[in-house]
């Protein structure tokens, strides 16, 4: 008994409201909003980020501070459990409203009946009577506009474009696919951001974002090697494209698979997707007097006026008393060097050397490193089937259901019909087959109401 009032319960309280037309549009809202808010506010960015962007005095529009940020999880939106729950609640109020009204209206569409009676063809938006004439006839004329029809005795039903009916059902499967995709790529996908200089391999293991499934979905049994990275330039000095060639080794470090990725080009390999986000100087190699090459590593440094960058330190006496400061602003091969006093006393070029307190520096090569972004999103196969068959629901949707009834009583024809979109069009149709039966009968018509 207590189970019967569950099911009521359900079918009479909580479907009816979860099937709100009201509800879903606030919901949509809400999930637009947020989904706004995490495109604008950066994601997955460090504590002192939103501090130094989000302080809490002036706060930004009076409200918007760095504490607000973080306990609404406004940093990481698209991960905390109430955009999750409006995800999962907006979804459960498309299936509701499938099941207890999109399915019922097919069935409905589905499920003619033959009108029996003169006065039922009043109600409908065309309607017209003939003196004379044969079901036969219109039957023809209806099926000629593909119409599909169904007769009997002296009754006759005719309907075309049911397909609209399904387009609605189609969308909502369609945006229900795409939250399922939406939600199982948040909590099983993972996105990592690695620097790696030329030749180096490296395995995946600066996480960003992580959901909290992801772990069967990181690579644990290959690694990456970043066989070169160059960047190419315009004849102005401007980076035109920069390039990463990439080999995906196995666990016994033999590569499987080779491929040389840029932007908008990237690796995809058991589900994760290397992409070419960034770059940065590694380090310079240098020679003193006839020394080996050392490569020394070099370090972002921070610029009043904006720009990038790179600097190391460079002894020039074991003892590490003196030395020189090495800059580099890019991969062409040309570093600034600077004394002690912080006085610029040459230009380097690759392969090029100067003397400095006796001893003769060359400049080998400037090391490049990628920045890669590494991210895998398991739900993207759910969202893409969804986005497609949004498109084909919307298309489907845009038919016209239209339906033809009629009835031979007396000697007189009773002809009907109605559609739920495109009305002018089938009236001008209506009219059309009015007109050549009517033409063909040689009869004129007694009524015509539209």
């Amino acid at each position: 008994m207590a189970l019967s009032g569950s099911v009521r319960f359900w079918k009479q309280q909580v479907l009816p409201l979860l099937a709100n037309l009201r509800l879903a549009i606030v919901l949509l809202l809400a999930i637009a909003v947020f989904s706004i808010a995490g495109t604008v506010i950066e994601q997955g960015q460090p504590l002192a980020f939103y501090q130094a962007n989000y302080p809490e005095d002036p706060a930004l529009f009076g409200f918007l501070s760095w504490t607000v940020i973080r306990t609404l999880g406004l940093n990481q939106v698209y991960q905390t459990w109430w955009f999750m729950g409006l995800l999962a609640l907006f979804g459960s109020s498309l299936i509701a409203c499938t099941f207890t009204r999109q399915l019922p209206a097919l069935r409905a569409a589905r499920g003619w009946k033959y009108y029996q009676r003169p006065s039922q063809f009043e109600k409908l938006a065309c309607s017209s009577t003939l003196k004379a004439g044969s079901l036969g006839c219109l039957q023809a004329a209806l099926e000629q506009r593909r119409y599909r029809v169904f007769a009997a005795d002296h009754t006759l039903y005719a309907r075309k474009g049911l397909m609209g009916r399904i387009g609605p059902i189609v969308v909502h499967v369609s945006l229900i696919l795409i939250l399922l995709g939406a939600i199982w790529g948040s909590l099983t996908g993972f996105m990592a951001q690695e620097f790696v200089p030329s030749g180096e391999t490296f395995k995946v293991e600066h996480i960003v974002q992580a959901g909290p499934w992801s772990a069967s979905h990181l690579p644990q049994h290959w690694s990456v090697k970043v066989n070169r990275f160059w960047i190419d330039y315009t004849p102005e000095g401007k980076i035109d494209q920069f390039y990463s060639d990439l080999s995906i080794l196995n666990q016994q470090g033999e590569p499987v698979d080779r491929q040389t990725i840029h932007v908008n080009k990237p690796l995809s390999y058991q589900g994760v997707t290397l992409y070419q986000a960034d770059w940065s100087v590694a380090a310079v190699q240098v020679t003193l007097n006839r020394s080996p090459v050392l490569q020394l590593p070099m370090a972002p440094l921070e610029l009043e006026g904006g720009g990038r960058i790179w600097g190391t330190w460079v002894p020039t006496q074991p003892d590490l008393s003196t030395g020189v400061s090495v800059l580099a602003r890019d991969l062409q091969g040309t570093v600034l060097v600077y004394d002690m006093t912080g006085k610029l006393v040459s230009t380097l070029r690759r392969g090029m050397s100067m003397t400095v307190e006796g001893v003769t520096l060359t400049l080998v090569d400037v090391v490049g490193s990628t920045g890669l972004q590494i991210k895998a999103d398991p739900g993207i196969p759910l969202i893409y089937a969804g986005f497609g068959l949004l498109m084909l629901g919307v298309l489907m949707s845009y038919v016209s259901h239209s339906q033809v009834w009629a009835l031979l009583d007396e000697g007189v024809i009773y002809i009907g019909g109605r559609t739920n979109r495109a009305q002018i069009t089938f009236e001008q149709e209506f009219m059309s087959t009015l007109a050549e039966l009517v033409g063909g009968l040689e009869q004129p018509m007694t009524q015509l109401s539209v």
